[in-house]
C-alpha cells in the first residue's frame, strides 16, 4: 500500500486508515459523526493527496485537451474552469474530471478516487509531435480539502485570501513560507469546498497552520466516511462507483456540466448528441431512501426491482444523519426516475423498499 505523504500526521491524530485503490487513506480520526457535524457546523480539513492528478504542459496542452475531451475550454482564461468528462467511441465514460486553466499548465483533478485512471487514458492520445507533457500531480504535490460554513473565514485568517466570492472551479494563487500553490472552489460535500494544490515540501506546514488557525471555531480532521456522507446526501456522483464505463453523460445528468454539443469532434460527441436529438436516454441518475438501519445499507451494484422486473442498480450508499435513514445514489430506468416512485432493492439476501427522491436529499416538508 501507498501511504500518504501525511501519514505520520495522520497517525498522530488517531486516524483509522482504510484502503483506497492502491493507497491507504484516513477512514476518520475516532468519531465520524462527530467529524460530519463539524462540516455542518464548522469545517472540516481532509487529505486529498492520493486523488488522481495530471499537470499538462506545452504550447499544445489547451488544443490537445480540446481534441479529445467532452467539454469546451479553449474559452476559458487563467483561474477559471470546468467540469469534463473523456469518453470512448460508444460514449461510456472512462473520466470524469475538473479542467483547472492556470497561467502554465492545466491540471486535471479526478472527481474521485480511481488513482492513476485519467492519466493512462489520456496518455494513450498523446501522440508524437504534440507540444504537451503529462505528468502526475502527487509526485510534486499535494492537495487538501477545507469544507464547511467557517472555511471562508479560516482560508482568510490562515493564508490571507479572500475567497467568499470565488465561484465554482475559480481558483487563484496563495502562498505560505516561500511555496506558491493554488486553490480552488470545488464540490465535494456541497458546503462550500476549498481545495488547495500544495507544493510537497509545504504540505506538512499548511496542513498544521490551518488545524491550528481553525481550532477556535471548530475545525477537525475528517475521513473518507464523513466526506462520503456529505457527498451523498448532497448528490454529487464520483467517478468510480457512480461514474464509470457502465454510462454515459446524460444518464448521470451531466447535460450543461461535463460535455458540449457544439465544440466539434470529441471521442464519444456522436453518441451524446442523438441522445439529446432524440431524448433516447436509457435511465438517470437518482436519489434513494431505503427503508432499512445504519446496518442494512445496500453494497455498490444492488438490484434496483419493480416487482419482478429488474429496473437500475445502487452505485453508492450510507446512512444519513439528516434523514435518519439509508440513502444511496443510483440509477434506475427512465420509466422510474420520478420523485415518489416506489421500488425495491435487494441486498445480503433481502429486499427493501426503497423511495426514489430529487437530488440533493432534503427533509420532507
Amino acid at each position: 500500500m501507498i501511504t500518504l505523504p501525511l501519514h505520520e500526521q495522520h497517525q498522530a491524530l488517531g486516524a483509522t486508515f482504510q484502503a483506497n485503490g492502491d493507497w491507504e487513506i484516513p477512514t476518520h480520526y475516532g468519531n465520524p459523526q462527530v467529524e460530519y457535524k463539524a462540516l455542518h457546523s464548522s469545517a472540516g480539513l481532509m487529505d486529498l493527496s492520493f486523488r488522481g492528478r495530471v499537470i499538462v504542459t506545452g504550447d499544445d496542452r489547451i488544443t490537445w485537451l480540446q481534441s479529445i475531451i467532452s467539454q469546451d475550454i479553449l474559452p476559458l482564461q487563467p483561474g477559471q474552469g470546468r467540469y469534463s468528462t473523456f469518453m470512448d467511441h460508444k460514449g461510456k465514460i472512462l473520466s470524469y474530471f475538473r479542467a483547472l486553466i492556470r497561467p502554465n499548465e492545466v491540471v486535471i483533478e479526478d472527481v474521485g478516487e480511481v488513482g492513476e485512471q485519467t492519466h493512462a487514458a489520456l496518455k494513450k492520445f498523446l501522440l508524437y509531435g504534440t507540444k504537451a507533457k503529462m505528468i502526475k500531480g502527487s509526485e510534486n504535490q499535494g492537495l487538501l480539502l477545507l469544507s464547511g460554513p467557517k472555511a471562508t473565514e479560516i482560508l482568510k485568517e490562515s493564508l490571507e485570501i479572500e475567497v467568499e466570492n470565488l465561484g465554482s472551479l475559480q481558483s487563484l494563487p496563495f502562498s505560505f513560507e516561500g511555496a506558491e500553490g493554488f486553490l480552488a472552489r470545488t464540490e465535494e460535500t456541497g458546503m462550500g469546498d476549498f481545495e488547495l494544490f500544495i507544493p510537497l515540501q509545504a504540505l506538512a506546514s499548511v496542513w498544521a497552520h490551518l488545524l491550528k488557525t481553525g481550532q477556535p471555531v471548530g475545525l477537525k480532521p475528517i475521513g473518507k466516511a464523513a466526506i462520503d456522507t456529505a457527498r451523498i446526501e448532497a448528490g454529487l456522483p464520483r467517478l468510480g462507483p457512480d461514474i464509470n464505463d457502465r454510462i454515459v453523460p446524460p444518464e448521470a445528468n451531466l447535460e450543461g456540466i461535463a460535455f458540449s454539443l457544439s465544440k466539434g469532434c470529441y471521442p464519444g460527441q456522436e453518441v451524446v448528441a442523438r441522445m439529446d436529438t432524440y431524448g433516447s436516454v436509457k435511465r438517470r441518475l437518482v436519489g434513494l431512501v431505503i427503508e432499512g438501519t445504519e446496518d442494512e445499507l445496500p453494497e455498490a451494484g444492488a438490484t434496483l426491482f419493480s416487482g419482478a422486473r429488474e429496473v437500475g442498480w445502487v452505485s453508492s450508499s450510507t446512512f444519513s444523519p439528516l434523514l435518519q435513514k439509508p440513502i444511496a445514489l443510483g440509477f434506475s430506468l427512465r420509466d422510474f426516475t420520478l420523485p415518489g416512485t416506489q421500488l425495491e432493492v435487494e441486498t445480503q439476501g433481502k429486499k427493501y423498499h426503497v423511495s426514489v427522491t430529487a437530488l440533493p436529499f432534503t427533509l420532507p416538508q
